[in-house]
């Protein structure tokens, strides 16, 4: 094992850095390329329905059900025209990360064809397999049904050729699945205590926004390296061995340069991010070897959210393309 670990080491060295085709455009041109934000509601709604909609995003107004069916309409004309061919319902379990269940837009024409179809219906709610979250086995057949629900409060997004639709995830009896339904539920218990203190100030407040900074810190290993290490690639985790070093041991490591394989990651990261909406303004290495951070501007708490979800998963795989491995650093 040691003489296999010297021999991963000298291949890592001889790697050459991966490179990224940086976009002609600035960032402030090509930022949430990706995203069904308010711009493209404008561009792709009816005048009627986007006022209705912004109205619940902004104000926590309730939904008719007839704003879906424009919504949807809307939607998937975008999506369509960015290439995308299916759409999910995108979730946080109880698992650590997030899941998704594919399906195409496609729908027989009753003529022997195929017709694309995206309805309100399908927007508002899927019926998903809840056996699995958090683990399996353990409720009858016609309990094992999980409902998820469209959350319009974070627009949706592309990823690949995919649709991805933030929604919330609970069980045939009503129990939450996920991490997003009792973060809604917190957020707006937090902000009517709020408004309570506000009034006493100004009656006219109607909303109070909780906000998130979030930083996501990470260990980038090569992958030879985290292929020789039984505990990194069954757990993710270090179960032998020394701590890395994770205070202030190696203060000058903070000033120091960038290894190109690292930098060119870093780059491709953030334009990525930058394309899903994701406003990444840091990028620096950390004190420990080979940890690094990457923060974004703050942002409502509920997008903050799904954009550390999002973050996450990009993060890995655009450090496969890399050859690198992520650890994300749990504080």
């Amino acid at each position: 094992m040691s003489s296999l670990r010297f021999r991963v080491v000298e291949e890592a060295f001889k790697k050459k850095a991966v490179p990224v085709e940086r976009p002609k455009e600035r960032p402030s041109e090509y930022f949430a390329k990706y995203v069904f934000n308010r711009e493209k509601m404008f561009r792709y709604l009816p005048r009627k329905t986007y006022d209705a909609l912004v109205d619940a995003i902004d104000n926590g107004k309730p939904l008719n059900r007839e704003i879906a069916d424009p919504v949807a309409a809307g939607m998937k004309k975008w999506a369509i025209e960015m290439g995308v061919t299916h759409y999910t319902h995108w979730f946080h379990p109880l698992t650590d990360g997030t899941a998704e269940k594919h399906d195409a837009f496609v729908e027989h024409d009753g003529k022997g064809g195929m017709v694309e179809e995206f309805s309100g219906k399908l927007l508002i709610q899927q019926e998903g397999d809840a056996s699995s979250f958090p683990n399996g086995g353990i409720r009858n057949t016609f309990e094992a049904r999980g409902y998820s629900a469209w959350d319009p409060s974070s627009p949706a997004f592309i990823v690949g050729d995919t649709l991805c639709i933030p929604t919330i995830f609970i069980s045939y009896t009503g129990e939450s699945l996920d991490y997003k339904a009792p973060l809604l539920k917190s957020i707006d218990a937090v902000t009517s205590a709020a408004l309570e203190v506000c009034h006493y100030f100004d009656s006219r407040v109607k909303k109070v926004y909780s906000y998130l900074g979030w930083e996501q810190e990470y260990f980038l290993v090569d992958e030879g390296l985290y292929a020789a290490r039984p505990d990194l690639l069954l757990t993710g985790r270090t179960l032998m061995g020394h701590e890395s070093s994770k205070n202030q041991q190696l203060e000058d490591h903070y000033f120091g340069a960038i290894p190109t394989r690292v930098s060119a990651f870093m780059q491709e990261l953030e334009i990525e991010s930058l394309k899903l909406g994701i406003p990444v303004k840091t990028r620096h290495n950390e004190v420990a070897p080979n940890q690094f951070e990457l923060a974004p501007i703050y942002e409502e708490c509920n997008l903050a959210n799904d954009h550390n979800q999002v973050i996450m998963e990009l993060m890995r795989r655009v450090a496969r393309r890399h050859g690198f491995r992520v650890l994300l650093h749990e504080k």
